[in-house]
């Protein structure tokens, strides 16, 4: 009984060790996740894009390089303006689409970068469709620090100006694939 015991022991320490391996990686690097469905991203469906220096730095940090860039903010409102404001209102104050900015989320994680990041890439429910191959994701970051810096919200309640361990804990927030709802 104590060899099997021990041999419990080693396997769950074992476990543990290979549970830890994988933990800190991501709490360093961010994954980003369709919201809807809780899937992995799929990056390599990219049509003709290169990766700029500022999406590879916001891929590693989940901190977008272009919150409170001037010259980043004024391309995104352009962008905004030709890809969102049908749907969001031209100040992002919502129209068939929700406001972007109070402190209300439908998607709770969009509250941090890589949360909003994956509802514009991959699309979400009803109407939002994803925009990768329509915007670069170098300009859909344009469009959040644009979007950021609408925010009318509690300054304490903005997760994406927390740090990148609030924005790479975007990892354990995801959501569970949704549920069918049986007929009415």
């Amino acid at each position: 009984m104590s060899r099997r015991a021990d041999a419990m022991r080693r396997a769950l320490r074992a476990l543990g060790l290979a549970a830890a391996a994988w933990v800190l990686p991501a709490a360093a690097q961010p994954v980003f996740y369709n919201l809807v469905e809780g899937t992995p991203l799929d990056f390599s469906d990219l049509e003709y894009e290169e990766e700029t220096a500022a999406v590879k730095t916001f891929k590693r940090s989940g901190d977008n390089p272009y919150n409170g860039d001037h010259g980043a903010i004024r391309n995104g409102e352009s962008l905004f303006a030709t890809a969102c404001s049908g749907c969001h209102g031209h100040h992002a104050e919502g129209k068939l689409g929700p406001g972007l900015t109070n402190d209300y989320w439908t998607y709770p994680a969009n509250n941090t970068d890589p949360g909003l990041f994956s509802s514009i890439y991959d699309g979400l429910t009803g109407q939002m469709g994803p925009q990768k191959n329509r915007l670069t994701q170098d300009e859909m970051l344009q469009v959040m620090a644009w979007v950021r810096s609408r925010y009318t919200g509690d300054p304490a309640s903005a997760g994406w100006r927390q740090s990148a361990s609030r924005n790479a804990s975007f990892l354990t927030t995801r959501p569970h694939p949704p549920t069918k709802r049986s007929p009415a």
